[in-house]
């Protein structure tokens, strides 16, 4: 054979050995990728503040469970503040789940921004007067009692979300006292109210239970009198458009599930199922 001849064949026997060792690496990525597990999914939640402290304590097993990391954006159920869930949806936030309060979700609903029969009704929630640590506590105890006490009070702060409005819209109303408590009070914006009342900025402050429960430096009086209380029922669902549905539905189960019950009761709610 001539030398011309040899190199040829050698260089055709390196060629045909290159594309073997490349076939066998791309079937090995091949292989690779149809092994490795599919990646979990980052689950974005909008949630209001009645819910918070429940699945704050919830979500970290939801996450070890599933492999699933969940992406949180706090705001109030309604309003028009930048953090609100409405004005987050409405400018293309990324959310599969909302969690807020149940009107203001059916209001989402019935405006075609939430997946049809995704939605859950997780908890209800009370609302609470609170006064800062070391302050007087006033009594409460009777319908009779609680007036009194919001008239002698300097100043009132009370949320802008649900609990807010019905005390500034309703309460004041029931209680015959609109036109002596609205000049002292105030609706305190994208702020948990209790934190207002730590700094001694007001002097009462009103809101739900599990709102007031994480704050420090206050003194929660206990739930206004029956005659004027309002239960919030606080609910999940799925917004139309939600990249992880199936996730989403995963994550509401867990929040929902009964076993989950006695955690919800310690952050000051009545869980739906658990009733």
């Amino acid at each position: 054979m001539t030398k011309t001849g040899f190199t040829t064949m050698t260089a055709s026997r390196a060629d045909r050995g290159a594309r073997r060792l490349a076939l066998m690496a791309v079937g090995l990525a091949a292989g690779l990728a149809l092994a490795a597990p599919a990646r979990a999914a980052d689950v974005h939640v909008m949630i209001s503040g009645g819910f918070t402290a429940a699945y704050e304590a919830l979500v970290p097993g939801f996450e070890t469970k599933t492999g699933d990391k969940v992406v949180t954006a706090f705001g109030p159920s309604m309003g028009t503040a930048p953090e609100a869930i409405p004005v987050r949806l409405a400018r293309g936030e990324p959310a599969d789940v909302v969690i807020m309060v149940g009107y203001a979700l059916d209001a989402l609903d019935k405006e075609g921004k939430i997946e049809p029969g995704s939605k859950v009704a997780l908890a209800d929630s009370k609302i609470a007067l609170a006064v800062k640590a070391g302050a007087k506590v006033p009594d409460i105890s009777t319908l009779d009692a609680f007036r009194k006490a919001l008239l002698g009070a300097t100043s009132i702060a009370y949320s802008d979300s649900a609990s807010g409005v019905y005390i500034e819209k309703e309460m004041y109303k029931k209680l015959g006292l609109e036109s002596e408590l609205a000049p002292r009070s105030k609706m305190i914006v994208a702020e948990r109210v209790g934190n207002v009342v730590a700094r001694g900025d007001a002097e009462f402050g009103f809101q739900q239970i599990a709102e007031l429960k994480p704050i420090k430096g206050i003194t929660i009086v206990g739930p206004i009198p029956p005659e004027v209380q309002k239960v919030t029922l606080f609910s999940a669902g799925i917004p139309k458009g939600a990249k992880h549905p199936a996730e989403a539905r995963a994550l509401i189960a867990w929040l929902s599930a009964p076993d989950h019950a006695a955690t919800i009761v310690e952050t000051g709610l009545d869980p739906i199922k658990a009733r």
